[in-house]
């Protein structure tokens, strides 16, 4: 019989020994899994499935301990996806899970609610009873705590649990150490590329809105952001509006808005420095993004330094993410600091290039004005004082008709010297090219360019009453043609002496038609006789219409 308890003691502390054995092998397995990846949150969460593996626990966690002491991000391994959705909130970092935030040690209970702590769980959340808990330690740094609970069997976590976990703990405080300092040279890595990318697309002439895309793209990439937004101040300065908005549900989110008086960017808009929230829903401000797409961790990073801030980063976050680390908003303050600058330096670039194009435009038309219409009408003179030495009347009225031609193109050059005095963003809404597109529109339904005539200072000497008013007229002008005239020829003529504006529409078509309706020519004349002009519809003796409208410019 003592042979036999010999035996069965042996037996006892062999199968010790193989168990020990199978654990170490598992905690070695469990090391190396956790350190084969340099992805941090993939890291994370091989932590605590190797930790609940080799303790045998139901549930398992990784809480990661932000610079307030509270838990930023919380990864539960072991729970179903209708069991977290039936949890209300995470764990905030208070009770049980506080104390080991506050005295980073292990901790074995028996059951959970029996330690005073004990706060209980958030409604939704399953039962639980025992409870191991170890620090994660990053060289000196707590970086957080894995939770673990409900061993399988109903039994409690016993020493060789503790230990164990412990050594898992150590092995992944370097894994994390890695994953944070390859994920630093990564950042790294992007920056610079982010930075010369930028710099090459405003260099090489690209637009503002191209480089404000560009510079959206990048940040979302640095900082693996799952929604950015681009938001610039409106003219009161008192509005960010979204502008650009690129990843999580970009549709919506473009349309937002954001105080500058009260929202998350509007403070990093108004200080000049990056701000972060872990969870919007207890940021204590709006925050504009957070409005379209359900996000956790968000950060609004300035474009330029206070006092001359251009606009605001807003980047997210899906819920249950890392939050932004420090790290990451200096980089992205700095590489938003750097395209700023070079969004000014490509804005001076362009005003160089405009006031060079301005300048070329003044020399043209002043070649024009002192060499080629003084040789013109040199030349006209001369053709004038011939007239009256030519006996035969087909030749002088061939040379009339060249003097009457010239006399034309000198008033074209004129019209087209007073164009090139006007800038090209004054002339994208001036008179002169607003008429421009109404004969051009009118194309399309006539089947043929309309000529146009165009003279005087239209863009200077017409007021904005008058210029709204001729618009106007020219409209019904060319939409009565077009209605009415069958006309295979149209002339447009404008022209703008001292103190009147002459606007004349010339047509081939069947002229002027006594008995009809004449509502939209009334029309017309009570807009020239409400500016003190006339007005007047003619037929043409060649077939056709001519309508003038004539108001002056006072």
């Amino acid at each position: 019989m003592q042979l036999d308890e010999l035996l069965s003691e042996l037996q006892v502390r062999l199968e010790a020994v193989l168990g020990t054995r199978d654990r170490v092998h598992a905690l070695l397995n469990a090391v190396v899994s956790v350190g084969s990846d340099l992805d941090l949150e993939t890291v994370l969460r091989r932590i605590v499935r190797a930790a609940t593996t080799l303790v045998d626990a139901t549930y398992g966690a990784l809480g990661a301990v932000g610079e307030h002491k509270t838990l930023v991000q919380f990864v539960p391994v072991g729970l179903t996806e209708e069991e977290i959705a039936r949890i209300e909130h995470w764990p905030h970092g208070l009770g049980l899970l506080g104390l080991l935030i506050k005295e980073p040690q292990p901790l074995r209970l028996a059951h959970i609610r029996d330690h005073p702590e004990s706060y209980g769980f958030p409604p939704g959340h399953p039962p639980m009873g025992a409870f191991l808990g170890v620090p994660i330690r990053v060289r000196e740094e707590v970086f957080g705590n894995l939770y673990l609970t409900e061993k399988r069997g109903g039994g409690e976590f016993d020493a060789e649990d503790e230990a164990i976990v412990t050594a898992l703990a150590a092995a992944a405080g370097v894994a994390i150490e890695n994953a944070r300092l390859y994920a630093d040279s990564r950042r790294r890595e992007r920056w610079l590329q982010a930075s010369s990318d930028v710099t090459t697309s405003l260099l090489s002439g690209a637009e503002p809105g191209q480089v404000l895309t560009l510079i959206a793209r990048r940040a979302r990439e640095m900082v693996s952001a799952d929604v950015v937004a681009v938001l610039l101040p409106d003219d009161s300065r008192r509005i960010l509006q979204v502008m650009i908005a690129e990843g999580l549900a970009c549709g919506e989110v473009v349309r937002a808005q954001a105080p500058v008086a009260d929202s998350l960017a509007g403070r990093a808009f108004t200080k000049g420095e990056p701000l972060m929230v872990a969870d919007p829903a207890e940021a204590g401000v709006p925050i504009a993004i957070a409005d379209y797409a359900a996000l956790g961790p968000v950060a609004a990073v300035p474009i330029g330094a206070a006092g001359s801030v251009r606009g605001v980063l807003s980047l997210g976050k899906r819920s249950g993410r890392l939050p932004f680390s420090q790290a990451e908003l200096r980089m992205l303050h700095a590489f938003a600091g750097q395209a700023a600058i070079a969004l000014e330096l490509a804005e001076s670039r362009m005003d160089a290039e405009r006031l060079g194009l301005l300048e070329d435009r003044d020399r043209i038309a002043k070649d024009l004005h002192d060499v080629v219409i003084q040789r013109l009408f040199a030349v006209a003179m001369t053709l004038m004082s011939t007239v009256r030495t030519v006996e035969r009347p087909e030749a002088s009225s061939r040379l009339q008709m060249s003097i009457d031609e010239l006399d034309a193109i000198i008033r074209q050059i004129r019209s087209t010297i007073f164009a090139l005095q006007i800038s090209s963003e004054d002339g994208e809404k001036g008179l002169r090219a607003q008429i421009v597109g109404l004969v051009e529109g009118a194309r399309g339904h006539l089947g043929f360019m309309p000529g146009l005539t165009m003279e005087g200072r239209l863009d200077i000497m017409v007021p904005d009453q008058v210029a709204e008013q001729a618009l106007a007229v020219l409209r019904e002008a060319l939409s009565n043609v077009v209605r009415h005239a069958r006309a295979a020829k149209v002339e447009v003529v404008v022209e703008v002496d001292e103190d009147r504006l002459i606007l004349t529409v010339l047509d081939d078509g069947v002229g002027a038609s006594e008995g009809g309706r004449r509502s939209g020519l009334r029309n017309l004349q009570g807009r020239a006789e409400r500016l003190g002009g006339s007005f007047t519809v003619e037929s043409r003796p060649g077939g056709g219409t001519c309508l003038m409208w004539s108001v002056p410019l006072a």
